[in-house]
């Protein structure tokens, strides 16, 4: 075989374990709240749900728990944490530069047929609008984000995105019954502002955008005091 060859040499695939399954299902269904703040866990009923040992319901207890999710205590019930407003403003402080950078970025250097990409994303949440689909609408909401990340062609920045903006996603789910309307209408601005490749215009409507869950914190604080911290 030539020495010339074209092959690339690529990073070998990583098959999810069954601890990430686990840690998976449970991350979502924190953020959605069908494990609500206060909720006890035990790691023999999760493996008996999921039909696993305990260890590697005890590694996603434990990843959980770093998140600041889960909240383990030696010799006494493991419970979901309630919500920090602290952990959210750091959140939206970090999620906010990330994504500045990152659509400062992607606005050099996208395509009309990229800008039609963000486009198609913004019909679908239209549609889980008008239908009410609040989980549906969260996951377009977030692949809207995501793909900026990707045209910047620093896609890997979203996974740290990811994990930071977790503690805002709950405060999200909870206003998503008034605010996805408002978080498409921020959408549909900004995406007309990279059309227009305007990034200045496009900047300031991300910070308004993500700087939304402060004006918001407080009543949905008010309506649902049960799920955060004293």
């Amino acid at each position: 075989m030539a020495d010339g060859s074209a092959l690339k040499v690529l990073e070998p695939l990583r098959i999810p374990t069954v601890a990430d399954t686990v840690f998976e299902e449970l991350y979502q269904q924190i953020l959605s709240l069908d494990l609500a703040p206060g909720t006890r866990v035990s790691e023999a009923e999760v493996a008996k749900a999921f039909g696993v040992s305990r260890q590697p319901v005890r590694d996603a207890f434990y990843r959980l728990s770093q998140l600041g999710f889960l909240l383990i205590r030696p010799q006494r019930a493991t419970v979901i944490t309630k919500i920090s407003e602290a952990a959210v403003l750091r959140a939206r402080f970090v999620r906010t530069a990330l994504e500045i950078a990152s659509l400062r970025a992607a606005i050099e250097v996208i395509t009309d047929d990229q800008v039609k990409d963000l486009e198609a994303l913004l019909e679908e949440q239209a549609a889980a609008v008008r239908t009410d689909e609040r989980q549906l609408f969260h996951n377009l909401d977030d692949a809207f984000h995501r793909r900026i990340c990707e045209i910047s062609g620093h896609d890997y920045v979203w996974a740290l995105i990811r994990e930071q903006k977790a503690h805002m996603d709950r405060v999200r789910f909870l206003s998503l019954a008034s605010g996805a309307q408002v978080a498409l209408d921020d959408h549909l601005v900004i995406i007309d502002a990279i059309r227009k490749r305007d990034g200045a215009q496009a900047e300031a409507l991300l910070v308004e955008h993500l700087g939304r869950i402060e004006t918001i914190l407080g009543r949905i604080r008010a309506e649902n005091s049960a799920h955060f911290e004293d």
